[in-house]
């Protein structure tokens, strides 16, 4: 199933694009659109509520000129070719996904879906050591600067929520491009991404470029001005030509 949002279409209203490096990209976004059969009241209200959260990171999108289609977690990852970029977000079953063809695709990809970072190699499998969740944090700690992933911030410790929050992380292999950690835990990166022919974890090779940030379900409405210039550093150099 997919859903080409209102006005992210070729026959809506053009929208000024924020970025001219992203005007007209073609983002193909993943999420859960179905609901899941048996599910109890409460699991729908969740599936609705994260349906809505990657709304408002679509809509955003449209305004950095991009045009997204949503696609349910179950559509075949070939179906991704053609497209600028594909978008994993946290509101899908990573159980679901856990053999995810999305990882052999050869086109750039960009996540925050915590549980699904081990089947796309982007670490190892040890939930709780490879990856895992800080259950309340705002800050993190800004690394690797120069970096066009950086968004332009500087080195050393900055807030990207204003009040803590559940934010994801990730032990990723030594190509990675690590960018921004835990403060006081240096291994545990909160953005990073590895370039096209890179070898990630399990000496699996990227076929595109793929990038990792910290976001949770619902909290990308609730990003710091500069935990929003680290989201579009890593929409921006995911889709750039290495």
């Amino acid at each position: 199933m997919s859903m080409v949002l209102v006005g992210l279409c070729s026959q809506s209203v053009v929208v000024q694009a924020a970025s001219p490096n992203l005007a007209g990209k073609r983002v193909f976004y993943v999420t859960r659109l179905d609901e899941v059969p048996g599910a109890t009241e409460r699991q729908r209200d969740v599936q609705q509520h994260g349906l809505s959260a990657d709304r408002i990171v679509a809509a955003h999108l449209q305004r950095l000129g991009c045009e997204v289609s949503f696609f349910d977690q179950t559509v075949d990852p070939s179906k991704a070719q053609g497209f600028d970029l594909v978008v994993l977000s946290s509101v899908v079953q990573s159980r679901e996904m856990a053999d995810t063809g999305f990882r052999n695709v050869a086109v750039p990809l960009l996540t925050w879906e915590n549980d699904l970072m081990d089947s796309l190699r982007l670490t190892g499998r040890r939930k709780g050591v490879d990856y895992g969740e800080v259950e309340k944090e705002h800050y993190i700690r800004i690394i690797n600067a120069p970096h066009p992933l950086a968004g332009g911030l500087r080195n050393g410790k900055t807030y990207v929520y204003p009040r803590d929050v559940m934010m994801g992380w990730g032990v990723p292999a030594r190509a990675a491009s690590v960018i921004a950690t835990l403060p006081g835990e240096p291994d545990k990166a909160v953005v990073f991404g590895y370039e096209k022919g890179a070898t990630m974890d399990y000496d699996f090779v990227a076929p595109a470029r793929r990038a990792a940030l910290f976001l949770d379900n619902d909290t990308f409405s609730n990003l710091s001005p500069d935990g929003l210039a680290l989201f579009d550093a890593a929409v921006d150099w995911s889709m750039r030509r290495p």
